[in-house]
């Protein structure tokens, strides 16, 4: 996943290509001051996977704009979800 803060305009923006392969670019308003724009990206995702808030966490790059994000749930269910929300 690739983060986005103090963006205009927070959502979900497509793929984008990165080293290690295509990446989800995550917009969000918040500063990336005190994990607010982890906070952010976290909540965004659970939203456009209809999970909570608590099953969304960034298990790597948590100061990084490149992030590595877990969401627990049933991988088929949530990929499919994932690429409703992209579409």
């Amino acid at each position: 996943m690739k983060a986005h803060p103090r963006a205009r305009r927070p959502g979900l923006q497509g793929l984008v290509e990165s080293a290690d392969g295509p990446r989800i670019k995550v917009a969000v308003n918040e500063a990336p001051e005190d994990g607010r724009a982890n906070r952010a990206v976290c909540a965004l995702l659970a939203e456009a996977l209809g999970i909570p808030n608590s099953r969304v966490t960034v298990a790597q790059g948590t100061t990084s704009r490149e992030k590595t994000v877990l969401a627990e749930g049933e991988a088929e269910a949530l990929a499919a979800r994932i690429a409703a929300a992209l579409d």
